[in-house]
């Protein structure tokens, strides 16, 4: 009789020796839509299972760091690793490897205690725990070497890897307009200063709106200087987003000031905004300073 599968499910448990990247691809899982655990138990993930289908049926990901930092893994892995599959649920070993000269370089980087700690050497422990996770390399369904990947590439490559069960990442994107005169936004990734371009302030039917409003918009957006920025500014965004992105940044702030924060800044907040929607991103605008003034 043919084995029942429980496709609401997708099973990732991410192993391998310590100082590999597991917990930067466990962060990889979590950017794109997994539900990520570190070192749960091995005898746990039964009942675990079990409890996930009592909840809910919805589908659900889930990307799990198990190692021998778990009292019963090395010993209870195989077997459970069976059962779970005996009971029909999709699961994928990813297993991290790196050389033992990377592993002791990043042991050394980043002064922590290699977790087995029953050799006199971190050389010696490297290699028994090698020697020990043998087994489990065995039942991998994906062994990846992370010696000359960084932790961008690392990423990457989880997200290549993982590509047909998770969607790409997006990044979040926020648009601030503030005035100089309180202060730049804390939070700001980019800031641009539009100061040098025309102010409505000092016309006087357009001294008490805002940029929001038509005759300041149009007023800011027909001058030469504002047409000639925009054109290298949108370029400069469409560059930059992109380069963010391949980066693993999920959110981006980009802040645009004039003196308060309530005409040049507002229109070209919105300009950009309107741009970014029609080459396909979304963005959050935020008029920090407008009713300041």
């Amino acid at each position: 009789m043919a084995r029942k599968t429980n496709k609401n499910i997708h099973l990732v448990i991410i192993t391998g020796l310590s100082g590999s990247g597991k917990s930067t691809a466990l962060k990889a899982f979590e950017d794109i839509g997994f539900f990520c655990i570190d070192n749960l138990p091995v005898t746990l993930l039964p009942r675990f299972l079990d409890l996930k289908d009592e909840i809910s049926k919805d589908v659900f990901k889930i990307a799990l760091v198990m190692d021998l930092r778990g009292k019963d893994f090395l010993s209870r892995f195989p077997e459970i690793f069976q059962e779970i599959k005996q009971r029909g649920y999709p699961i994928e070993v990813l297993y991290l490897d790196a050389s033992d000269e990377v592993l002791a370089r990043r042991f050394s980087q980043t002064r922590r205690q290699h977790p087995l700690g029953e050799e006199k050497t971190l050389s010696g422990n490297i290699q028994l725990e090698r020697k020990k996770m043998a087994p489990i390399r065995k039942l991998a369904t994906t062994a990846l070497d992370s010696s000359n990947l960084n932790v961008h590439q690392l990423r990457d490559e989880i997200l290549r890897l993982f590509s047909q069960i998770a969607s790409p990442p997006t990044m979040v994107i926020h648009l601030v307009s503030f005035g100089y005169k309180y202060g730049l936004p804390f939070d700001a990734d980019l800031v641009m200063d539009v100061r040098f371009l025309p102010n409505p302030f000092f016309v006087p039917e357009l001294k008490s709106l805002d940029g929001n409003q038509p005759a300041v918009v149009d007023y800011v957006l027909k001058s030469p200087e504002t047409k000639a920025f925009l054109r290298e500014f949108f370029k400069l965004t469409a560059f930059l987003i992109p380069a963010y992105q391949k980066e693993g940044k999920s959110n981006l702030t980009i802040a645009i000031g004039c003196t308060g924060g309530r005409h040049r800044s507002v229109t070209i907040v919105q300009a950009l905004a309107d741009f970014l929607k029609k080459k396909g991103w979304s963005a959050n605008v935020r008029h920090r300073d407008i009713e300041m003034g």
